[in-house]
């Protein structure tokens, strides 16, 4: 099949028009898919392994939140601090100081917000041991030793992230699914417009003996190519485009963060031989159902 594909006949060439509408037609919807499904793959990729990221630290984390007056603060921050150095299951455990605290409320407040003279809660980031620990218990304890302080197990937050990240990864996959739809849908019509503007260009090559076969074939070896010129290209373009973007930052947040990564680079280099088979099947099914029609 790939022989047939590949082995170039110049006799068969000139039944497909080289130039034309139905060329450029199926050139540009290829490179434009390609380029589209390289930008699909690198989102759902990158979600993946933002929730990914997002289920791992955030399993491991938990925050104490301790509301207490100013006289009365930093005593229950130390017996919270001990209550937590007691506690099997914690790998350490850290009150956030001032400038901690400032720069996690400077998105929303701006620069010069005046921590000292707010009466902010005092912050103790906790990171769990392998093991894990009891939060039902830890809660228990810290409401009988330590009336302001409040876990937080990120638990509420974790999971909607997780969920949200899970989803926009499903949504790159469907999106992919979409877009080989797409470029099927676009080489059968170029496809058929193609043997209908031909028609008695197939007449005649029936007459002196030409198969269904053979004419079928020429048109499947020049769509198909096509089709793999056109989407190597949107494929190079995109990952130019990819590549181009900003890298991962401190933060990485999912637009900072879209790419490809290690192996996954291999990834888009499949687009090309993808499209290619869908357009040797697209145009297969529409030349055979073209020239039954013809008959």
């Amino acid at each position: 099949m790939l022989k047939r594909v590949f082995t170039r006949d110049a006799a068969a060439d000139r039944v497909v028009p080289p130039t034309g509408i139905t060329a450029r037609l199926t050139l540009f919807s290829a490179g434009a898919m390609a380029f589209l499904a390289v930008f699909a793959l690198a989102l759902s990729l990158a979600a993946g392994r933002l929730a990914d990221r997002w289920g791992e630290d955030l399993a491991r984390s938990s925050t104490i939140r301790i509301s207490a007056p100013a006289d009365q603060l930093s005593a229950q921050t130390a017996a919270a601090l001990r209550v937590l150095e007691e506690t099997p299951g914690i790998a350490s455990v850290r009150a956030l100081d001032a400038e901690e605290q400032r720069a996690l409320l400077e998105p929303w407040f701006g620069p010069d917000l005046p921590v000292e003279t707010l009466p902010i809660p005092q912050l103790i980031e906790v990171v769990e041991a392998d093991v894990g620990l009891d939060a039902e218990g830890l809660r228990l304890r810290l409401s009988a030793e330590v009336p302001g302080a409040v876990l937080d197990d990120h638990t509420r937050w974790r999971r909607p992230m997780i969920a949200a990240a899970s989803r926009l990864r499903l949504m790159g996959w469907v999106c992919i699914l979409l877009l080989v739809g797409a470029v099927a849908a676009m080489i059968t019509l170029a496809a058929n417009a193609a043997l209908a503007a031909n028609a008695r260009v197939i007449s005649v090559l029936r007459l002196v003996g030409a198969t269904d076969d053979y004419i079928a074939d020429a048109f499947v070896r020049r769509f198909t190519l096509r089709a793999l010129l056109g989407a190597g290209l949107g494929t190079l373009a995109g990952l130019l485009a990819i590549m181009a973007l900003p890298g991962v930052g401190e933060t990485g947040g999912i637009l900072t963060g879209l790419g490809f990564q290690g192996w996954h680079w291999i990834l888009p280099l499949l687009v090309p031989p993808l499209a290619a088979a869908v357009a040797f099947l697209a145009t297969q099914i529409a030349a055979r159902r073209a020239l039954t029609e013809l008959a």
